[in-house]
């Protein structure tokens, strides 16, 4: 590639990462996107473009990404340590920029761009956004001239910001609200997050600079929920505030009623109550963009929402864990109790008609069987801070890996062959559902349902002899559920299959 023309971005496979790599090929950069996954970035709709490199190395490991950054011109830094399973993302996300500062030093870079957050640098400010003050920073302390571009809400279909709007206003007509609620903010849309990301390097007058950036209007949360409402057919939002209602309360109840779960709607919460609204609009005169106003910016989110047309999604970042034990092929690091419920049935279908329906789990679809026990399941895990099945599914028949599907996160996509899950609900340890599609024959195909689980001490072993038997009815209903939506005669089955590994115990 011409270095002149090669861009890396980091957090390719995020919200904004995502949205950028195509932007930046339509302007005529060649993109390295860099990723802890390969796996998630060769699922991407860019990965197959001849301008588009695909790297892998992690934001904490320098020399990976030292050579990850190599014969690159720029780099956008787009990571950020904010979600499930991190919990000390404060920490994370310095050593990570210490670490990117470095590494963009010595890998030659020319220029470095870095989305933040807006607030005024004070003791009021909350973590979250004083950890994006502070990698902001570390990043212009180096010596590679750093873009910082500082906004506010984003707005746009998928963004977690725009996420906890929508659920908030639809599904509570009445809200009994923090002082927050008057707190005023500048929400910008994320079209016009990309075209300032993308402009930066077009305008050389960028380099070594701050900006804030936000949308046309300032407004408090309670006149953009009127906003939301309006746009959205809904009648007008009962809003009362309470003092006492402190922004850590408040994210229980919007972890409740929204997808977004307890590590992520809690910094969020605690950020409402800072004022953010940009200090000065320079770069509207260096990058001239037509700003979207909210009005507008919700019925774009909401029209692509509707039309299945989340590009990306909160829910997309994270880094993809892959549990070692996964194929119970090491006895000795699994403990020897490595449990499993699998079950198999053969039907009159070809596996492309088995697949078809099979990726269309989940979501509004549902699980074909037994759905209000699935629902109790999502509605406990909600309660103990769990993800919940609100989550739901970025697109309503395609799956990729790194894709969230309600609690679970998409480990494998072997079209026509296997799908597998891993658990991302709260459980005594780590919990797998696979799917495995095998032709055995014309227009005859067997469909196997494993569910394996690795129990974390003795509650984890309490916890699948409990559940034990109500997952042979329950899986068991689901693959004849399956069949019937195939629209293929069952020939056998649901039945046990072999085991695939004597060291997996049955259940």
């Amino acid at each position: 590639m011409d270095h002149n023309r090669t861009v890396a971005v980091l957090g390719a496979t995020g919200y904004i990462g995502g949205r950028l790599v195509p932007a930046l090929l339509e302007r005529g950069w060649r993109v390295r996107a860099v990723g802890r996954n390969p796996d998630k970035l060769r699922c991407r709709a860019f990965a197959s473009n001849p301008n588009v490199e695909l790297a892998r190395a992690d934001a904490l490991d320098g020399p990976t990404l030292t050579e990850a950054l190599r014969g690159c011109f720029a780099a956008y830094y787009l990571v950020h340590s904010m979600f499930p399973g991190v919990k000390d993302f404060e920490d994370r996300d310095k050593r990570a920029a210490m670490t990117m500062r470095d590494a963009a030093a010595e890998a030659g870079l020319e220029r470095l761009v870095y989305l933040g957050g807006l607030g005024d640098q004070d003791g009021s400010l909350s973590a979250h956004l004083k950890s994006r003050m502070e990698v902001g920073e570390i990043l212009a302390g180096g010596p590679v001239p750093l873009t910082w571009l500082r906004a506010a809400m984003i707005m746009g279909s998928g963004s977690a910001s725009f996420e906890i709007l929508r659920y908030l206003v639809e599904r509570l007509p009445v809200m009994v609200t923090p002082a927050w609620v008057k707190s005023l903010s500048q929400p910008i849309a994320v079209t016009n997050v990309i075209d300032y990301l993308c402009g930066c390097l077009d305008v050389p007058a960028t380099a070594g600079r701050t900006f804030d950036i936000g949308g046309p209007d300032i407004l408090s949360y309670r006149e953009l929920f009127d906003i939301y409402a309006r746009v959205a057919g809904l009648r007008k939002r009962i809003i009362i505030p309470v003092p006492v209602l402190t922004p850590k309360l408040s994210s229980y109840w919007i972890q409740l009623v929204t997808p977004v779960p307890t590590s992520l709607s809690r910094p969020l919460a605690e950020g409402l109550r800072n004022r953010v609204v940009c200090r000065e609009n320079t770069i509207r005169e260096l990058i001239p963009t037509r700003l979207l106003s909210p009005e507008e910016a919700i019925a774009r989110a909401l029209d692509r929402t509707v039309r299945h047309e989340v590009e990306t999604c909160w829910s997309d970042a994270g880094s993809l864990r892959v549990p070692e034990w996964i194929d119970c092929g090491d006895a000795p690091y699994a403990g020897g109790t490595v449990f499993e419920s699998a079950h198999t049935v053969t039907l009159s279908a070809t596996p492309t008609r088995v697949w078809h329906v099979l990726t269309r789990l989940g979501g509004d679809e549902g699980w074909m069987y037994g759905d209000w026990l699935w629902k109790m399941r999502g509605l406990l895990d909600k309660l103990i801070g769990g993800t919940g099945l609100r989550r739901g599914r970025r697109h309503p028949s395609d799956l990729r890996v790194g894709d969230a599907l309600d609690f679970w996160r998409v480990l494998v996509v072997e079209e026509n062959s296997r799908l597998r899950l891993l658990a991302e609900m709260k459980v005594p340890g780590e919990a797998l559902l696979q799917f495995d599609v095998e032709e055995r024959g014309p227009n005859r195909t067997a469909l196997t349902l494993r569910a394996r689980f690795l129990p974390r001490g003795l509650w984890g072993i309490v916890y699948w002899k409990a559940l034990a038997p109500v997952h042979t009815p329950l899986f068991r209903g689901m693959l004849t559920a399956l069949a019937r939506k195939v629209g293929g005669a069952i020939l056998s089955g649901p039945v046990t299959p072999p085991k695939e590994d004597s060291k997996c115990r049955i259940s």
